[in-house]
C-alpha cells in the first residue's frame, strides 16, 4: 500500500538549543521511501549522521524563539504483516552478531530482573501460545491504555504494576519479558495507517526465526501498514527530537493517509 504521512511540530527554546532529530525513514525488506520533503521555519540546514542502530539523525540548533518543523513522507510498505511462528527463540550462539545488542538491559527495560515474571506468563500461556504471542497477549489484558499515568522516567516495570500505559510503555513491557527470555527485541517508532486517535507510534519486533517480527500490543490484531522511522533499545534511543537544553513542544500534528 501507498502512504502519505507526516509530522508537523512546533517547539519553542527561550536560548539556542542542540537538537537531535529522527524525522526521515529509510528503504529496507518492508518498506520503500519514495519521495520526502522537510521544512524548518525559520530555515536552518540540518547535518546528518547514521546512529549506531543505522538510523538517520539530523542535528541542527533551534534558535532563541519558536521553530516550525514539517515532514512529508510517501512510503510504499505492506498492507498486512508477517506472523511469527511457534518457533523456539534461537540459542544465543546462533543468533547473527547485530541481534545480541537487543538480549541486554536497558534503560527502561530492566530485563535482568523480570525472568519470573515471564516464564510464569508463558507457562500459563501454554506451548501454542509462543512466548512473545503469550507475552502480548498477558500485555493486553493488564495493562491498559492511557494518558498521564507515565513519564519520561517511567520503566517497564512502573508500567506494570501501575497497570497502564501508552504505545510506548507497552513496547517496554513487550522487550523486558522477552529479552528475559532470550529474546532479541527492539523498539521502534513511526507512523501507524488507522491509528485513533493519530499520534506518532511505537511498538517493538522480536527476532525468531532468522528474521525480525512485528508486535504491537496496543492493538487486538496484528495490523500492517506501518511506517518504521527509528530502532533502538528502548524509548531513550528513537526520541523524534532529543534536546540538549530547554525546549518546548508547542504544538504537534500527525497524518497517515492511503494514496488514492
Amino acid at each position: 500500500m501507498r502512504l502519505l504521512a507526516g509530522c508537523e511540530l512546533v517547539v519553542e527554546a527561550e536560548v539556542d538549543c542542540a537538537v537531535v532529530a529522527m524525522l526521515r525513514p529509510r528503504s529496507g525488506d518492508a518498506q520503500w521511501l519514495v519521495s520526502e520533503h522537510y521544512a524548518f521555519d525559520p530555515d536552518v540546514r540540518p547535518t546528518e549522521f547514521v546512529d549506531s542502530f543505522g538510523n538517520l539523525c539530523q542535528r541542527f540548533v533551534v534558535h532563541s524563539g519558536r521553530m516550525r518543523i514539517r515532514t512529508e513522507l510517501e512510503v510504499e510498505t505492506e498492507r498486512d504483516i508477517a506472523i511469527a511462528p511457534w518457533s523456539a527463540p534461537m540459542a544465543p550462539a546462533t543468533l547473527p552478531d547485530h541481534a545480541l545488542q537487543y538480549l541486554l538491559p536497558s534503560r527502561y527495560c530492566p530485563s535482568d530482573r523480570a525472568f519470573e515474571r515471564a516464564q510464569q506468563i508463558v507457562d500459563e500461556a501454554g506451548p501454542r501460545a509462543g512466548q512473545v504471542g503469550a507475552i502480548v497477549a498477558w500485555i493486553r489484558r493488564h495493562i491498559a491504555y492511557r494518558y498521564g499515568v507515565s513519564d519520561a522516567t517511567t520503566d517497564a516495570f512502573d508500567t506494570m504494576a501501575h497497570g497502564a500505559g501508552v504505545c510506548r510503555d507497552y513496547a517496554h513491557v513487550g522487550i523486558t519479558l522477552c529479552r528475559s527470555l532470550r529474546i532479541p527485541a527492539r523498539m521502534v517508532v513511526g507512523y501507524l495507517h488507522g491509528l485513533e486517535p493519530m499520534d506518532l507510534h511505537a511498538w517493538f519486533e522480536a527476532y525468531l526465526d532468522g528474521r525480525w517480527y512485528t508486535f504491537d500490543a496496543t492493538q487486538s490484531a496484528p495490523r500492517g501498514g506501518r511506517i518504521v522511522v527509528a530502532y533502538g533499545r528502548d524509548a531513550a534511543d528513537v526520541a523524534f527530537l532529543t534536546n540538549y537544553g530547554l525546549l518546548q513542544t508547542v504544538e504537534m500534528q500527525v497524518w497517515v493517509g492511503e494514496k488514492p
